[in-house]
């Protein structure tokens, strides 16, 4: 039992170590980062139901998904094609497409469910009502 335990805080480790990499090195999991931030900030604010947050939750974790398999493919092709390949090119390019997929559909969905309580709360501000 121990050995599984403590296997088990190796790969929690492993997986951080993972994604603080991913955290260091690509911009854009900076700009996700940023933009959770601002959308958990939102969804506190607006007293998002709980469906709400758990899509929300689901979305964010789709985009970072994408995005650390974008990174692993990136890695995993530089290290077997270092010369420029047209399939390392389609990899790396099918990979990045599969981020902006999931960040397209991020976005969209933050506008679903953060769009008419932010407009509720907004109005009144620009109505003076």
């Amino acid at each position: 039992m121990k050995a599984f335990i403590v296997s088990r805080l190796h790969s929690f480790r492993h997986a951080f170590r993972g994604w603080f990499y991913a955290l260091r090195t690509q911009r854009n999991a900076w700009i996700h980062s940023v933009v959770a931030t601002i959308v958990f900030i939102l969804g506190l604010w607006l007293q998002l139901s709980p469906l709400d947050w758990a899509i929300i939750i689901l979305t964010i974790a789709m985009v970072f998904a994408a995005e650390f398999m974008n990174t692993a493919i990136e890695a995993v092709v530089d290290l077997a094609s270092p010369d420029t390949h047209p399939l390392a090119k389609i990899a790396k390019d099918v990979g990045a497409a599969a981020v902006l997929v999931a960040a397209l559909a991020a976005i969209i969905i933050g506008l679903l469910l953060l769009g008419p309580p932010l407009w509720l709360k907004l109005t009144p501000l620009f109505t003076g009502k």
